[in-house]
C-alpha cells in the first residue's frame, strides 16, 4: 500500500434522536481533495454472543422473532453491552446463562465485527463458550417479551455451519461466530484470544 490515508475530521455533529439502546446522529465529515460531506448514522451500545459449544460438538441455538425483519431469526445467545462498566466476557456469560439457561467454565474470544458499518458504529464481540452446565432451575432467568418465545436447540456444529451456507442463519454475530468456531476447532483452538483482549477501534 501506499499514500497516506486521509484523516476524517468530524467538524460539526447534531443528535437527531436517542433512545436506551441507540442514537441517531449527523456528522459533517472532512472528504479527501477539501469540502466536506454530511454523514447520517447510528451509534449504538454494542452487544456480545456467545458460541457454546458442549463436548459432543454441538452448538446453542436460539429461534427468536425479530421485528425489523419481520420473521423469527437462528441466533446466538446474546445481548446489549448496556450495563456500565460490566466485563465482556461477564456479560456474554450473564446472556448464556439468561437465554440458554447454561454455565460455562472456559470462555475465550472467537471474533469481533462491526455488524453494519455502512449506517452503523456497533460492535460485536463473539465469544467460544465450552465446558458447559446447566443452570439449576431454582436459579433461571424469568423470560418476557420476545425471550418469552424463545426457542433453544442443540446443534452439531457442522450441520450449523450447513445452514449458514444455505441461507437459514443470517443473523451477522451467528455466522460469523459459527464460521470462527468451526476453524477454531479445525485448528485445535489455538487461534483463540484471551476474554479480556481489546476491541477494535
Amino acid at each position: 500500500m501506499s499514500g497516506v490515508e486521509h484523516r476524517y475530521e468530524v467538524t460539526g455533529r447534531r443528535e437527531i434522536w436517542s433512545g436506551r439502546i441507540f442514537s441517531v446522529v449527523s456528522d459533517d465529515v472532512t472528504m479527501p481533495g477539501g469540502g466536506s460531506a454530511t454523514r447520517d448514522y447510528v451509534r449504538h451500545v454494542g452487544a456480545v454472543a456467545v458460541v457454546a459449544l458442549d463436548d459432543a460438538g454441538q452448538v446453542v441455538l436460539i429461534r427468536q422473532y425479530r421485528h425489523p425483519v419481520g420473521r423469527h431469526l437462528w441466533e446466538l445467545p446474546a445481548g446489549l453491552m448496556d450495563v456500565g462498566g460490566e466485563d465482556l466476557a461477564a456479560a456474554a456469560l450473564r446472556e448464556l446463562a439468561e437465554e440458554a439457561d447454561l454455565t460455562a467454565g472456559r470462555v475465550d474470544v472467537l471474533v469481533d465485527l462491526h455488524s453494519s458499518p455502512g449506517f452503523a458504529d456497533e460492535v460485536v464481540r463473539v465469544f467460544l463458550a465450552r465446558d458447559l452446565a446447566d443452570v439449576p432451575a431454582d436459579q433461571r432467568h424469568d423470560r418476557h417479551d420476545e425471550e418469552a418465545d424463545l426457542q433453544v436447540v442443540r446443534v452439531d456444529l457442522d450441520e450449523a455451519v450447513r445452514m449458514v451456507l444455505a441461507g437459514e442463519i443470517t443473523n451477522a454475530s451467528c455466522v460469523a461466530g459459527l464460521l470462527a468456531a468451526a476453524r477454531a476447532r479445525d485448528t485445535g483452538f489455538t487461534e483463540l484470544r484471551r476474554p479480556e483482549a481489546p476491541l477494535p477501534r
